[in-house]
């Protein structure tokens, strides 16, 4: 059977979620689904899904063989495309996660830029502020902003991630202004639900505070969290990215001033060095070029 067919095919599966959505998706039988699955699994030699009757998931086997039909399927694309010019051979689409703020707040710009200079290729922004699987859920590029990798990941660094503490005046009026980071104890802090997300670092000089903070709300995004701050229901740390606009008029306060909170990085993780299709290292070294811009610096410190 042809390995480039039957390569797509496991692709649409995993994709679609069930071999019935494959079979419609690429107008072949349910029969012929299944017996591209099983070629597939002879070839690998071992079983690529589990099955039950709610959903399909990945086996370790299929995790690998996924990566390596889609590496198939873009290096047949790039073959095909090797006698265009070299600015019309990237097309295609690009699977992109991020968090929400980020998103709206630097990387659309980003993008759009991006693809004023590449137009053939498609983007698929994903938002999350979970840890994803990038083979599982087929995303080839992940914008993570944290301030330690995993060991096991490979990224490259684009730029920095400054955050503050803050409140409205409203808030600050009524409940007061807190003038040490240990009086945070005494507030209503508004947290990230991620474990760890409760406890923030501040240094100033040679001195370090971690204060255990807590409060009637948490969310795992932070854009639910500056909401509820507007709102003026506590504190909430906050990346500058999302709220320098609002700290420029004023509609909330940046507090603690004289203290620096933990930088953190932003990076793009992805899942080889070694087989990266040409549309993804476009977008790599586009990116780094781009964050190094000063659209990126004013974007990253909430002024656009």
């Amino acid at each position: 059977m042809d390995r480039l067919t039957a390569a797509n095919v496991f692709i649409t599966i995993v994709q679609r979620g069930s071999l019935t959505a494959a079979a419609d998706v690429l107008g072949m039988s349910r029969a012929m689904i299944t017996r591209y699955l099983s070629e597939m699994e002879t070839w690998s030699g071992a079983r690529l899904l589990h099955r039950s009757t709610r959903r399909l998931s990945l086996t370790p086997v299929g995790e690998h063989a996924l990566v390596r039909c889609r590496q198939l399927l873009q290096l047949a694309g790039e073959i095909e495309q090797s006698n265009q010019p070299e600015g019309e051979a990237l097309a295609g689409l690009l699977r992109i996660s991020c968090s929400l703020s980020l998103g709206n707040s630097v990387l659309a710009a980003a993008i759009t830029a991006f693809q004023q200079r590449y137009p053939r290729i498609r983007i698929d922004l994903h938002s999350s502020n979970q840890l994803v699987n990038l083979v599982e859920e087929r995303i080839d590029l992940a914008l993570r902003i944290t301030g330690q990798l995993e060991p096991n990941l490979i990224a490259r660094p684009l730029s920095a991630c400054e955050s503050v503490i803050c409140a409205t005046p409203a808030y600050l009026a009524r409940e007061g202004t807190p003038q040490h980071p240990e009086q945070l104890v005494h507030h209503n802090c508004l947290t990230y639900s991620h474990f760890g997300k409760s406890l923030w670092n501040f240094s100033r000089g040679e001195e370090h505070d971690t204060v255990a903070v807590s409060g009637s709300i948490s969310a795992n995004d932070s854009l639910i969290l500056l909401s509820a701050t507007l709102a003026g229901a506590g504190i909430s740390m906050q990346p500058l990215h999302s709220v320098g606009a609002l700290l420029e008029s004023g509609r909330l306060v940046a507090l603690l001033p004289e203290f620096q909170l933990d930088s953190l990085g932003i990076f793009a993780i992805y899942t080889s060095r070694q087989h990266q299709s040409r549309q993804l290292r476009a977008l790599l070294d586009f990116l780094v070029e781009w964050f190094a811009g000063e659209e990126a610096a004013r974007r990253l410190q909430g002024l656009l």
